[in-house]
């Protein structure tokens, strides 16, 4: 991978443009129908997980003051910067391990790397689509985007923490356009 494509991966922005399906960088571990394509794929914004990390940090620093009063200098020093690297680790790897994707056919969120849980539903289903966000996700430009769907009692159908959430509402719109399009054309479907 060149260096370039690294650098926007580790600062977040890689998935989260809109993209072309036949582009490499881009492409979901998801299985397309015939004629799908993918129009929005991306992560929660790293500015979502700052609570974690700040929740997580100051607990290490609290161990860390706690074995520093207890023990040498070192092992204190030592415990902090492990549980920052530690925390910093989770968090990234928390958010590297939920995909959300928006089709042309479908909405898809895939959670995990070991295990994996995966909900997804035909983007015709979608009845309403809301956004919410506080002032401090105003501030970090991130919010939760939640999906009504028909015919399921699945609450908890949400894209979280999604950078700029109005720019998801678009793709839900764009793909739902799409499906009628297709509907229309081919009345088979």
């Amino acid at each position: 991978m060149p260096a370039p494509t690294i650098a926007i991966l580790v600062i977040g922005r890689l998935y989260e443009r809109p993209h072309e399906a036949d582009d490499w960088r881009y492409r979901a571990a998801i299985d397309l129908h015939d004629g799908e394509q993918i129009i929005f794929e991306g992560h929660p914004s790293w500015r979502a997980t700052l609570a974690f990390y700040l929740q997580g940090i100051l607990a290490v620093l609290v161990v860390g003051v706690i074995v520093l009063l207890v023990s040498s200098t070192g092992v204190g020093a030592g415990v902090i910067a492990a549980g920052i690297a530690l925390v910093v680790l989770i968090g990234f790897i928390k958010r590297v391990a939920t995909v959300y994707t928006i089709t042309n056919q479908r909405l898809r969120i895939k959670r995990g790397i070991l295990s994996k849980r995966i909900q997804q539903t035909r983007i015709d289903r979608v009845q309403n689509v809301n956004t919410e966000q506080g002032v401090l996700e105003r501030l970090l430009r991130v919010g939760t985007v939640d999906f009504d769907t028909a015919g399921t009692d699945d609450s908890d159908f949400t894209f979280a923490g999604v950078s700029s959430p109005s720019r998801v509402v678009e793709a839900v719109d764009r793909a739902q356009h799409a499906a009628r399009e297709a509907a229309a054309a081919d009345p088979q479907l």
